[in-house]
């Protein structure tokens, strides 16, 4: 895995940025936890697995 923008992140999803900090947000607590700062524009790689297996994203 490697580290991706939110907006690729939300281009492999097939939604907006806007649409999947909403999914994110039931998870906001544990992804602090791991380190993602709210306004972070880029996400690190153990960050994109934990988001593509939370929301079923083929990356």
């Amino acid at each position: 895995m490697k580290a991706m923008k939110k907006q690729e992140m939300a281009d492999a999803a097939g939604v907006s940025v806007k649409t999947l900090m909403k999914w994110c947000r039931p998870f906001r607590e544990d992804l602090e936890q791991m380190g993602l700062k709210p306004r972070a524009k880029k996400l690190p790689p153990y960050i994109v697995a934990y988001l593509a297996e939370k929301f079923c994203i083929d990356l």
